[in-house]
């Protein structure tokens, strides 16, 4: 349960643009939100005052108020979009949120944001690179183990520029990004902590840029600013077209970058990239996301990013190759970072010179090694793979043409530490081939993905469970990699538009992923067609920039809308709405008879489901989702003949939905899992047949084991239909199968994260097809949605948008506790239940402005107590009545204890008899 730190209403956790404490803000308009924290019940904001100060860079100055919102009434506010004086470019901005309770006390908050550039046309600077006609001589191709693969890739360049300045400055900014990937020094320090930056755009439509705090760097006098080129996303291999395996949007790299020195005096100094850099090729001999990297120590010139640099020969002029800047964009969403270290759990010999390391999970990132005993030219060899074949060696068929090998090639050091910079491996295992001894202290993992600040925890009581929670977890760790990706380590790693809105819910369950999904969807809509079909990957790629499938397409309607409803920031909904009706109306305008079976793309249909179900019922079940949909952020925005008019398709394409594909007996066409559940919770059935359709589900889902049988679109509703159709216990049936096709049939086989396919290893059949058998997927991961709001009950109630109002519905099954907290856009919620001496105890963290609807399970509510008190009784409860073994009530913000009698909680426990002939009640959002 949250711990309560303060008896008063107070402000926590402020953000700007859903970030804390930004940098390079660029929205003239940016989110300011905080959350709020009570020991008391009931305890909710009476009115709030938001004060913005612009911040001068000399201390000599004074900041200059730009903003006041004066006393606001709204019980109910945990945000305020910025509405003042035009935010100035290049400035901080500190601001102060103060919250009055109904008492009349007041606490207050503060934070700071900075606005980046404001537009492309304030830049400066050029894009530069390396003479690109200075080509390496050719030599005879080596043959041998000492040949180096180099893909036919050229090297990272390396760039530098002197400047003096007369004293260090008072503030200085470092303005960058680059077509292809950067690493920025100042005076032999890195600027900076982000990874793989500037990340993964469709560079012919944006580039975003950072801004780099690096006044701490910069001296009086002669400063080196420096710059190392990699191929990156813009001119490295990504994907998986053989047609097209790389150079996707240029052939090499490119840097534009400025940096701004504030001068205690006022003035300022600007260097910009321009033909004054000097450049040259690096000891990077080339660096790849997909086949790996290789540095080649003989060629290092140490000192080079360091004043007083004494080897300046071989340098030469950089090559300006252009000043186009407007597609400059600041980034929004929070950077790759190195945001944990994996120690080595064992390294085994496995012959002369080579040696297995195993750090007992599979991540996403790279690995820091220490390496000892070299002698010139010496070649170490690193490959990577995330499981291991039968004879206990690395299992890499499965990452196809993603070579995923590093090299480090010894200089005159008798001892170096590698670490790659501008690539990343899916990996669980390594391999290190050229080194006599390497102990597991030499070796470290490096795990790399974007920054998106954790949010939810849970645990329970099964261990089997509790391992499936943290695969997930790990999944979304491993996946979220500058674009939400479907896999971090074959010849492919795109972000496929299906995967992210299935997997969605359960993402932001986990983690903060406002803005990183606010910058993806840039992306999503960029790459939309001018008829208004959204692709099957986002940034688009030639190759598999299709028009979108069901399914995938509709993820531009699915993602914004989830979005919207988890954070309550209608900038989703006013981004996203006319992309979201050109998508519906492109559907439409192919499909004039409502049944969607025109314009499908490649149709990947409830892609790996082991019962596969028809495509004109998937396709058709999404066209009514998304009208329906685009409806409802239609209203949310006040658009009212929007609203109307896809409100008036989405009940045409259910009505037509029903014609086609339901019998007067409930059954769907196809009969499958999949089917029923696409039918059920997106409301398509008409009530009559609601029922019937409920028990063929359950029956269906018994016959199979009980099992799955869903692919990547079905998954994430099993559980929460189950459930809704008054089946908990199947759901929780399914959560213990062991056998393909399950959850923890993976975990059984030493799996530390989600698997691509149910059956991606098998004793009988051992490994699946190694052209598509990934080992970190997150598709099927999306079963964390309801370990957070089934098992632990904590979830949000319908027409409820930002956590305003809560669910609190845990379904405890076989378990003996369980337990989850989130913190919300409003605040910590909370819940914890347990079965203690005979009892069922359940703990509800409700914070300050929110309310909550609990159903307490009891067959006896009479019997219901809160804290040691008749629940009728209680302060701060509402009771609203009994349902199917539940006593339920509303309750006001605050800390709660109920206690129900063991017994009647068994005999409450869900079984297909009890609740046949009651009809489900399906969520707003299942």
């Amino acid at each position: 349960m949250s711990d309560r730190s303060t008896a008063a209403l107070a402000p926590y956790g402020l953000r700007c643009a859903h970030l804390a404490e930004p940098m390079g803000v660029d929205d003239p308009a940016p989110l300011l939100a905080w959350r709020l924290a009570s020991g008391r019940r009931g305890d909710a904001p009476a009115r709030y005052r938001v004060r913005v100060w612009a911040v001068p860079a000399g201390a000599s100055e004074d900041e200059t108020q730009v903003w006041d919102t004066g006393e606001v009434d709204d019980p109910a506010a945990v945000s305020v979009r910025y509405a003042g004086a035009p935010l100035l470019p290049r400035t901080r901005h500190r601001w102060e949120v103060a919250v009055t309770a109904g008492d009349g006390a007041t606490a207050a908050a503060g934070s700071w944001f900075e606005t980046g550039l404001l537009g492309p046309a304030a830049w400066r600077a050029s894009w530069i690179t390396h003479d690109t006609g200075d080509l390496d001589v050719v030599d005879a191709p080596e043959e041998g183990e000492l040949a180096i693969p180099d893909h036919g890739l050229q090297p990272a360049i390396r760039l530098r520029r002197t400047f003096h300045t007369a004293a260090a400055p008072v503030r200085a900014r470092l303005y960058v990004t680059a077509r292809g990937l950067y690493e920025m020094r100042l005076n032999g320090r890195r600027a900076g902590d982000a990874e793989l930056a500037p990340g993964w755009t469709d560079y012919r439509d944006r580039i975003d840029y950072q801004v780099l705090d690096v006044t701490a760097l910069v001296g009086a006098g002669e400063n080196v600013l420096a710059a190392t080129l990699a191929d990156g996303w813009w001119s490295g291999f990504a994907g998986f077209d053989a047609r097209r395996p790389g150079a996707h949007y240029g052939t090499f790299p490119e840097l534009l970058a400025e940096l701004h020195l504030d001068h205690a005096d006022g003035s300022r100094e600007v260097i910009a990239t321009d033909g004054t850099w000097r450049t040259r090729r690096s000891p990077v001999r080339y660096a790849d996301l997909l086949k790996g990297e290789c540095h080649d120590l003989r060629l290092d010139t140490p000192g080079w990013d360091r004043p007083a640099f004494g080897g300046a020969d071989g340098w030469r002029p950089a090559q300006v190759t252009g000043a186009d800047r407007g597609l400059l964009t600041a980034s929004v969403a929070p950077p790759v970072r190195a945001v944990a270290e994996l120690p080595a759990r064992t390294v085994t010999r496995t012959g002369a010179g080579r040696h297995r390391v195993d750090f007992g999970q599979n991540f996403a990132g790279r690995v820091r090694l220490r390496a000892r005993g070299l002698t010139p030219g010496a070649r170490v060899v690193i490959r990577h793979a995330e499981a291991l074949d039968g004879d206990g060696a690395l299992y890499t068929a499965n990452l196809r043409t993603a070579d995923a090998t590093d090299v480090l090639i010894a200089g005159d050091d008798p001892e170096a530490v590698f670490e790659p910079r501008f690539t990343y491996h899916g990996f669980r295992y390594a391999e290190v081939t050229g080194l006599a001894e390497l102990d597991a202290a030499d070796i470290t993992g490096v795990v790399l993905h974007n920054d998106t600040p954790r949010t939810g925890d849970f645990a329970c009581s099964d261990p089997d469970v509790e391992r499936l929670y943290q695969a997930v977890r790990w999944g979304q760790r491993s996946n979220f990699v500058s674009v939400p990706t479907d896999c971090p380590q074959r010849d492919e790693r795109l972000g496929w538009l299906a995967d992210a809105q299935v997997f969605l819910p359960t993402a932001c369950l986990n983690a903060d992923v406002a803005a990183f999904f606010a910058g993806w969807l840039r992306e999503v809509r960029g790459a939309q067609s001018p008829g208004g079909a959204f692709t099957n990957v986002a940034p688009r790629l030639a190759g598999v920039a299709d028009e979108g499938a069901p399914g995938w397409g509709d993820a531009g309607v699915i993602v914004p809308w989830h979005l919207y409803r988890v954070y309550g920031d209608e900038r989703f909904l006013e981004d996203n709405l006319d992309a979201m009706c050109a998508w519906v109306d492109h559907v439409h305008r192919h499909n004039p008879d409502l049944v969607w079976r025109h314009r499908v793309g490649p149709h990947y249909a409830d892609w790996l489901a082991p019962e596969p179900t028809p495509r004109e019922v998937v396709a058709t079940a999404y066209f009514a989702r998304s009208a329906d949909l685009t409806a409802r952020a239609a209203e949310v925005l006040g658009r009212r003949d929007a609203a109307e008019r896809y409100g008036t398709l989405a009940g045409h394409v259910r009505k037509a939905f029903a014609e086609h594909f339901v019998t007067p007996e409930g059954r769907v066409s196809g009969d499958t899992q999949t089917g029923y559940l696409l039918a059920l919770a997106f409301g398509l059935l008409p009530g009559g047949l609601v029922r019937p359709a409920a028990d063929r589900l359950a029956e269906l889902v018994e016959a199979a084991g009980p099992g799955p049988t869903t692919g990547f679109l079905g998954v994430g509703l099993l559980a929460p239909v189950l459930d809704e159709c008054g089946r908990p216990d199947l759901a929780h049936a399914l959560l213990r199968r062991t056998d393909p096709p399950s959850w923890l049939h993976p975990l059984r086989h030493g799996a530390t994260t989600i698997w691509e396919r149910w059956d991606g290893y098998t004793e009988e059949r051992g490994f699946q097809a190694a052209a598509m058998n990934s080992f970190n997927h997150y598709a099927l991961g999306s079963i964390g949605e309801w370990l957070y709001q089934g098992v632990a009950g904590l979830g949000q109630a319908p027409g409820s948008a930002g956590y305003r109002e809560l669910l609190v519905r845990p379904r405890p099954g076989g378990l003996d506790w369980a337990r989850a907290s989130y913190e919300s856009v409003r605040g910590t919620v909370a819940t914890a239940w347990a079965r203690v001496d005979g009892e069922l105890r359940l703990e509800v963290s409700v914070p300050p402005g929110a309310t909550a609807i609990v159903h307490v399970p009891t067959g006896d509510p009479g019997g219901v107590r809160e804290s040691g008190v008749p629940v009728a009784a209680a302060a701060g409860i509402d009771v609203l009545g009994t349902g199917a073994g539940t006593l339920q009530c509303r309750v006001a913000s605050g800390d709660y204890r109920f206690t129900a009698s063991e017994a009647a909680v068994s005999a409450a426990a869900p079984d297909a008899q009890n609740h046949r002939g009651a009809g489900p009640r399906f969520e707003e959002d299942s």
